[in-house]
């Protein structure tokens, strides 16, 4: 994953959140356009167009984008800094293979901040990887928290996405076939899936959106995403109009 880029109507008041809630330093833009990230790598790219209608949540889009921290001291740490700047949460949850905690940016957008258990921790089974959904101790999370909050580690990256589709078994066929994901979980109405034996860099769902046909144009919200690959390829899109490009 390299970085996610978002369609927005209030590109200062965005990227002010990013920067001052989900701790990323700005990376540069112009009028049109803000990227924000850590140490020299752009994790978010903000599009403006105050035109923009606001995105329905039942369509086709963005679920959340994950920022994965490199370990629990931070992830705690970040965790007291949005206490402490009285930022609402929306979730919290332990998967088993990560701890994660979730909330949404002022436009509406999916956010979760997490962190991942070593990988020799994870229960596999072949391909696949086991997940759960649990509760996440918070003050013990705060209790293991660094101190002394600068904004996300140098080495924070985006650890997965996580899309809202119109049907699963045509999304599966996309991610398996054209992007050559291995799906690597799955609960009823939604998918994950990996590359490498990771537990998912990529996720589908249709629990808000099923049925949902291809986006329409001049929304906010995603605009595409960006995958690292070691050949230039030309952009593509899934069978709602997701936007995937190769840098």
């Amino acid at each position: 994953m390299s970085h996610v880029a978002l369609s927005v109507r209030d590109l200062p008041g965005m990227a002010a959140f990013y920067e001052r809630i989900i701790g990323l330093q700005s990376m540069g833009g112009d009028a049109a356009v803000r990227r924000l990230g850590t140490g020299d790598r752009v994790l978010i790219e903000l599009q403006g167009d105050p035109a923009a209608r606001p995105h329905d949540p039942r369509q086709a889009g963005l679920f959340h984008t994950a920022f994965l921290l490199p370990d629990r001291a931070a992830l705690g740490g970040w965790l007291r800094h949005a206490a402490d700047a009285g930022q609402r949460l929306e979730g919290a949850s332990d998967h088993g293979v990560s701890e994660a905690l979730y909330l949404h940016d002022p436009e509406g957008n999916g956010i979760e901040i997490y962190r991942d258990r070593p990988a020799t921790d994870w229960t596999r089974d072949g391909d696949r990887v086991h997940m759960i959904t649990a509760r996440l101790d918070l003050q013990a999370l705060l209790d293991d928290g660094a101190e002394g909050w600068q904004g996300v580690p140098t080495d924070t990256i985006i650890g997965h996405v996580h899309l809202q589709v119109g049907q699963i078994d045509a999304a599966d066929d996309f991610l398996t076939g054209d992007l050559g994901l291995t799906r690597t979980f799955d609960v009823p109405r939604a998918g994950w899936y990996g590359w490498d034996g990771y537990h998912h860099h990529l996720a589908v769902n249709v629990w808000n959106s099923e049925g949902a046909g291809p986006r329409p144009q001049g929304q906010t919200g995603l605009a595409e995403i960006a995958l690292t690959s070691g050949t230039e390829k030309d952009p593509i899109e899934d069978p709602w109009g997701n936007r995937f490009r190769f840098v």
